[in-house]
């Protein structure tokens, strides 16, 4: 069994952490409409202190509570860090249950969801944020929302009926402050509020915002068309490099031959197993194992996500063992929840009992685990987004060389301490027009480009009329996902693994498949569009539907792995398959560092010893940094002149390349690849290069230290002229920046402090009132990894060392034993700022550490410190 973790939550100040960037439907920053002069505000916050009191709204964890709607008994058992395991005799109890606990727990961040889902924001927080919400309610994800819950099956649309009832149960008794601490301070100004009842739309709605978060490409397809006047197309293609499917390893080498979903249980056992053994072989890069050998001692990545998978073959126990850690924004309380949700006595009607990580405000369980089956996620970062290019003349727009009535609708947006606005929401064929919303898109509009196949070129068959710019994604369609979940969450093998995974259409994920027979296998999901012209790596033309996409990838098509001979499988947000796959998937891979980093370690671990669920942990706290690696061999004979900085080289010459906290090193070498990047593509460049993707940029440069002739290494503005001068001037401006930051005095160098996570309310975390910020932010907490490293901390290129991505969580499922699992994610299970449950579980995330995962009822049972039980009203 993984240890529980004993590692302590230190603080730190960080001088070299700016406010983190923050884009619409990542991190919504919240500025109040009001500003209030301080010492106002430490009154009313005295006030509000002694009126409400914080514990005013925690959780009731014990006793009895008679709830209206609940059929029979339900017990809620909490451990020591409050995660529930819910146990109820019906599905409608459980999933009622559920809602009422999540609103326990979280509420606010439930509440605050829903208005970012609506494009609601200025009715919580008044006009500041009114940019916000004209964008997503031009968007319209609670419309597809609605059209969704309507299309849902008898089933699945009763488990988000009893959720909302549920939740509306804890609300019936439990309004403003009794709620969240956060509805007293939002009384400061706007005391008018009053909360919503729940609705199953609120619920689905949330996974639109998630597939927003995890929408693949469309950054790098609106950062080539914002740029593209700036470079030659040889520089773009040198910037943008192809997937290097010579060194990193693709996720499916070779397709398996599977049964059709739904068929498996036509076919005897031995037609089953030949059709699980039998594949189609591509040539592509002649396996993981040769790939992961090109690569001169591995990396990882940065913004993205971690899973893998290996059999029995190569464990401990014979049985299987899969790790899963995806990668989003830091937030606080962290995006997940854990859960148990069990049917007292499984049976045909009530069939769960399943544990895992979801989301506050949603049903049942995303990633984690039932009785016979384990699975993670990845982000797929195949192309599911496009822009198009559309001319606008009046009301119409052009479509095959006719004018075409734009679809119009207007909403109002309701603001807080404001007068209503009313706003026009135009859309095409394609989907709603989005110039005019954000500056990038605006841009594009007004300096259009387009392109394919790494080419840009001017439209140069556009019609009269204005330049707009529309959005086409798969999550603008009426899907399936809110079926997914719970088809996830009862399945027992294989097939009922690739049911769920056909139904999973937005976000698209790497789904990674264990089960208790022994098996593993993966499965791509999704909606995967079928492209006509063009492949979407540039805004295409609007006006010709011959660049229209042409329907969605078959799902039996799809990448499918079942049983590899390799004995595991990692998705690590690489390339899926090679150049030899018949549909075109992206040009946006992230370019396979932690993959190859991961296949390894698994690789040379697995060659001495059979491989254990703490093998599976220390892969996770990897954080070797490859470009760091590639720069100690840049440097190995360069000297500076210059005693300090070449004090620091020496560093670089005897590093393991580890990035962790405590290395003076890692963090020398991580302030050294700041100012290269920096004086490559910024520093006094007329057109500056953008340093957003760390992944492609560990590409470029890797590519650039191998020729030194290349144009890059001169900066006139620098007066730089060679790679050997741009290397000495780097390493001594990285030498200069880290002595202002942490001394003259290597030794005390750490890269900790440097990079360090600030815990921020998405919400009052950013008021820019300090008295406010301090009820609700933590930290900032030293952190080891960073980007591009299989312990995937991100940072941003040119804007400080502060960790803005996270592991927003981690687990290892034991499939021999469940109950030797472990888990963990960024905070805790409670949304409640100064609850004992609010940041317990930081410092087990800092040291890349999990606590025991309870899920036999035996085992529940001796962990429970708490028990609830709720009982039906009369």
């Amino acid at each position: 069994m993984l240890k529980t973790s004993t590692a302590s939550v230190d603080a730190v100040d960080t001088d070299d952490a700016p406010p983190r960037r923050r884009s619409v439907g990542r991190r919504i920053g919240i500025t109040l409409f009001g500003i209030v002069a301080g010492i106002v505000v430490l009154a009313l916050i005295a006030v509000a202190f002694a009126a409400y009191t914080v514990q005013r709204s925690f959780p009731q964890v014990d006793g009895e509570v008679a709830l209206s709607g609940l059929g029979e008994e339900v017990t809620v058992q909490r451990d020591a860090l409050g995660i529930p395991t819910i146990t109820a005799a019906t599905t409608d109890d459980l999933f009622f249950a559920q809602g009422y606990v999540h609103a326990q727990d979280r509420f606010w961040e439930m509440d605050f969801r829903r208005h970012v889902t609506s494009g609601r924001l200025s009715e919580l927080f008044g006009e500041s944020q009114l940019p916000t919400d004209r964008f997503l309610r031009t968007l319209g994800w609670r419309t597809i929302a609605e059209q969704e819950v309507e299309e849902l099956d008898d089933s699945t649309r009763s488990y988000y009926d009893a959720y909302a009832e549920g939740v509306n149960a804890y609300l019936a008794d439990h309004q403003g402050a009794d709620a969240s601490f956060e509805y007293a301070v939002l009384g400061l100004q706007n005391a008018d509020y009053e909360i919503e009842p729940w609705t199953p739309a609120d619920s689905v709605a949330w996974l639109k915002a998630m597939a927003w978060d995890l929408r693949s490409n469309i950054e790098e397809e609106t950062e080539r068309a914002v740029i593209a006047s700036d470079f030659t197309q040889e520089e773009m293609l040198e910037l943008y490099p192809d997937y290097p499917y010579d060194r990193n390893p693709v996720i499916v080498p070779s397709i398996s031959s599977v049964p059709a979903v739904g068929t498996a249980a036509d076919l005897t056992i031995e037609q089953q197993t030949a059709a699980a053994t039998a594949s189609i072989e591509w040539s592509e890069v002649d396996g993981v194992v040769e790939a992961v050998s090109a690569l001169v001692g591995g990396v990882g990545e940065g913004i993205g996500s971690n899973s893998w998978v290996v059999s029995g073959d190569l464990t401990d126990t014979g049985m299987p063992l899969l790790a899963n850690d995806p990668h989003l924004g830091a937030s606080l309380p962290s995006v997940w929840h854990q859960v148990g949700l069990k049917c007292r006595v499984v049976s045909d009607d009530c069939a769960f009992d399943v544990a895992g990580f979801g989301f506050s405000g949603v049903p049942g369980v995303i990633i984690g685990h039932n009785d016979r089956i384990a699975w993670g996620f990845t982000n797929l970062t195949t192309d599911v987004t496009d822009l198009y290019l559309e001319k606008i003349d009046g009301d119409s727009y052009w479509r095959d060389g006719e004018l075409v009535p734009l679809d119009e609708r207007t909403e109002t947006l309701k603001v807080a301490g404001g007068a209503d606005e009313e706003l026009v929401i135009r859309s095409t064929v394609h989907g709603p027009i989005i110039s005019g919303l954000t500056d990038d898109y605006t841009a594009i509009a007004e300096d259009p480009w387009t392109g394919s196949g790494g080419d840009v070129e001017r439209p140069d068959d556009a019609p009269e009329g204005e330049y707009a710019v529309s959005l086409k994604w798969t999550a603008l369609t009426p899907a399936t996902t809110a079926e997914a979940i719970f088809t996830l969450n009862l399945a027992r093998d294989f097939d009922d693994f690739r049911a769920a995974a056909k139904q999973f259409a937005v976000p698209a994920q790497n789904l990674i498949y264990a089960d208790v027979d022994g098996n593993i296998g993966y499965q791509t999901p999704g909606l995967l569009p079928v492209r006509g012209e063009g492949d979407g790596s540039m805004p295409q033309p609007g006006w010709d539907s011959a660049y229209d996409w042409q329907g969605f990838i078959p799902f039996e098509d799809l990448p499918v792995v079942y049983n590899p001979t390799e004995g595991y499988i990692v998705t690590a947000n690489n390339a899926i398959v090679d150049e030899d796959y018949p549909y075109f998937l992206t040009r946006d891979w992230d370019y396979g560092w932690r993959a190859a980093r991961i296949a390894d370690l698994i690789e040379r671990k697995s060659a001495s010893a059979p491989l254990t669920a703490a093998d599976m942990l220390a892969i996770q706290a990897d954080s070797e940094f490859y470009l760091g690696m590639r720069l100690s061999g840049a440097y190995a004979e360069l000297e500076t002149g210059d005693e300090g900085t070449d004090t620091a080289l020496d560093l670089l010459r005897t590093w393991d390349a580890q990035s962790t906290a405590s290395s003076p090193a890692a963090a020398y070498a991580n302030v050294l690849w700041d100012e290269l990047a920096d004086n490559l593509f910024v520093e006094g460049r007329e057109h500056p290069v953008p340093l957003s993707d760390q992944a492609r940029l560990f590409l470029v440069v890797d590519s650039l230290l191998r020729d030194p002739s290349s144009e890059w290494w001169t900066n006139e503005a620098l007066g730089v002229s060679s790679q050997e001068e741009m290397l000495t001037r780097s390493a001594t401006d990285a030498y200069a920046r880290l002595v202002a930051l942490q001394g003259d005095n290597p030794s005390k160098w750490n890269w900790g402090s440097l990079h360090a996570l600030p815990l921020v309310s998405d919400t009052f975390g950013a008021s820019g009132i300090a008295p406010i910020e301090w009820l609700f932010n933590r930290g900032p907490f030293p952190t080891g990894g960073g980007s591009s490293v299989v312990n995937a901390t991100g940072w941003v290129l040119g804007e400080g060392f502060s960790t803005v991505t996270v592991p927003s969580m981690r687990m290892v499922v034991d499939l021999s034993d469940f109950d030797a699992s472990g888990w963990n994610h960024l905070t805790g299970t409670s949304g409640h700022a100064f609850h004992a449950n609010y940041i317990d579980q930081t410092a087990t995330w800092q040291g890349v550490e999990l606590t025991p995962w309870a899920y036999s009822r035996g085992a529940v049972e001796a962990a429970t410190t708490n028990t609830l039980t709720l009982v039906p009203a009369g």
